[in-house]
């Protein structure tokens, strides 16, 4: 295959059989370029004359040829002040500004050999309706797909407060944003990935049910849209989809009303996590792959053909007629000498990742960490990352413990994560007598940073760490309801408002603020001061308590980092800083 450098990053698609169109972000300003291809033409071939349809940010007025103009007043106003009469004043790590997202069509014509023209008219198909897509603060291309003639898309119902709901509706709109429609009933709560069928007669999504819960159990929604029915296909199937293509199933024949019922999904691979799953001709797919011992990688899978026959026969479908191929090997040279391990499952689910050089029978040697994962409605994968990845612990010669607790995504709806964190803890210090129990550790963020600080105030527990590590943790549960920047999360988890009584008293019981007499173990606090689900009030409040309590601690912040540390540097100095005080405590001599 041809290998294409984009030096500069950024979006690419096709436009033709020989041309890619990519989108570059450079200070703040996207540009839009065409890239020829010299290979011999593939597969397909699209018109001369397409429909261009992208997200912009536009003013109130939804005119996208006048925000350079506004932006510039908007930046030369001469104060800094926001003013707001409605809640989702800021989200994630931004204040809200003036402008929200739309999508802008323009055609876009092939005119001479490889040349394209962009069209002079621009068309705001969201123009006066108040909804706003893709959905801040991820949504992105997922939000939305386009047809020949329709742009379907997921948007916050624009009747509710964003803060308290997290209701999104699923629209189609024409091209023209003169017809638009709503295909949702209006009592559900967010959608995600909507989709066109490829004949354009059908759309599919995924839906959780309740407004308010952010972490519901997704399901399949098929609309077919010549016979205005809505139905589910996985209704009582025990797992939690986050994108339409994962998994292949066969589309039940549209019921005549609408209705609920399962179709038993198909696992077309066992390991890894999968992300950007591409359907392409022949009967083939490719997609990211990553695990616990590699970044991503591009794959491909084929033979996707013979398993769509089977399922549309009703037959079980032969998964392993299907060829996976790896295509790229970037991180190859990288990885070469790092001893990296691929985890062992234990307990109910979890991973047990030993360092390099470990040996079964030489009792008592080894340091270990448990690391507690955010949510509680997430989970550790079988996946890369280059935050909290438990290989880079282990590579620091710690055995690393990662526990999903009941509750944790795919693993039921409802869960006791502390006590499963502890019996989980200590089935482990049974299987692993060469742990050294004096010389443990805990370290965890979000809501396994409130797990820290709950754990530090409850040492009856008896999880007997040595230390813990807190990153981005709830110290003051009551008043974490009334700082978020999502409501509808306090309110979901706590069973109402934090001032309603029944969610005063259990957040007021389980809030780590009032366990602080009881706090004596070393602990590293770290949290972002662009951090607005859980203001760094909280982490500095858990570093003054200790400080005061004379207890060993320290604080890290991060002053232009949101939730997660994302820049490579800060990255590098989370990671040493977190290293250097587990040494300081349980390291190995």
């Amino acid at each position: 295959f041809e290998t294409i450098p984009l030096p500069d990053g950024g979006d690419a698609f096709w436009l033709d059989s020989r041309t890619i169109a990519h989108v570059v972000t450079k200070d703040d300003t996207q540009s839009l370029y065409t890239i020829p291809i010299s290979t011999s033409p593939l597969s397909f071939d699209l018109s001369s004359h397409v429909h261009l349809v992208f997200s912009a940010y536009v003013y109130p007025d939804g005119l996208v040829e006048t925000v350079k103009e506004q932006d510039t007043a908007y930046e030369n106003r001469g104060n800094s002040g926001l003013v707001y009469d409605e809640t989702f004043e800021r989200q994630w790590d931004t204040w809200v500004g003036p402008k929200s997202k739309a999508f802008i069509g323009v055609s876009l014509t092939r005119v001479v050999g490889a040349k394209w023209v962009l069209g002079e008219t621009y068309v705001n198909v969201l123009k006066g309706s108040g909804l706003s897509s893709p959905v801040e603060p991820f949504g992105e291309a997922d939000d939305c797909d386009i047809s020949q003639t329709h742009v379907i898309f997921t948007a916050k119902d624009p009747q509710l407060p964003k803060a308290v709901h997290t209701r999104q509706n699923i629209y189609l709109v024409t091209h023209d944003g003169k017809d638009l429609r709503q295909l949702t009933s209006g009592i559900q709560g967010a959608t995600h990935s909507p989709v066109f069928s490829p004949s354009g007669d059908k759309v599919a999504w995924l839906e959780l049910a309740l407004d308010g819960h952010e972490s519901d159990r997704a399901k399949v929604v098929i609309y077919d849209l010549q016979k205005d029915v809505r139905f589910t296909i996985t209704e009582d199937w025990d797992r939690f989809p986050d994108s339409i293509f994962i998994f292949t199933l066969a589309v039940p024949l549209t019921p005549p009303s609408n209705a609920a019922q399962t179709t038993q999904p198909t696992a077309l691979t066992s390991s890894g996590s999968i992300s950007g799953f591409t359907p392409i001709p022949g009967g083939r797919a490719t997609f990211a792959l990553s695990s616990l011992t590699s970044p991503n990688e591009l794959y491909e899978l084929s033979g996707l053909d013979a398993v769509e026959r089977d399922l549309l026969a009703g037959t079980n479908a032969d998964v392993k007629a299907t060829m996976l191929t790896r295509l790229t090997s970037f991180s190859s040279t990288g990885l070469q000498g790092k001893d990296l391990f691929p985890g062992k499952d234990i307990w109910t689910h979890g991973y047990v990742i030993t360092p390099p050089g470990f040996e079964r029978g030489v009792n008592g040697k080894w340091p270990a960490v448990m690391l507690i994962h955010g949510g509680p409605e997430s989970a550790w994968f079988d996946q890369w990352s280059t935050r909290w990845n438990p290989n880079v612990f282990a590579s620091q010669r710690y055995v690393v413990v990662a526990i999903n607790p009941t509750g944790s995504t795919s693993f039921g709806q409802r869960g006791r994560p502390i006590q499963d964190l502890l019996l989980g803890w200590k089935y482990i210090l049974q299987e692993y007598p060469e742990i050294d129990q004096n010389r443990t550790a805990a370290a965890g963020a979000s809501y396994g940073g409130y797990a820290i600080n709950w754990i530090q105030g409850n040492p009856k527990l008896g999880f007997g760490f040595k230390t813990l590590v807190c990153h981005d943790g709830v110290f003051d549960t009551t008043y974490n309801g009334y700082a978020t920047d999502e409501l509808f999360f306090f309110n979901h988890e706590w069973g109402g408002r934090p001032w309603d009584p029944a969610a005063f008293e259990a957040s007021r019981k389980y809030s780590p603020a009032y366990t602080v007499a009881k706090w004596s173990t070393p602990q590293l606090t770290i949290h972002s001061s662009k951090d607005y689900r859980l203001p760094e009030g909280d982490g500095i409040a858990v570093f003054h308590a200790l400080q005061q309590l004379g207890v060993p601690s320290r604080l890290l912040i991060f002053p232009d980092e949101n939730h997660w540390v994302i820049n490579a540097g800060n990255s590098l100095k989370w990671h040493y800083e977190v290293f250097r005080w587990l040494d300081q405590f349980i390291g190995l001599s």
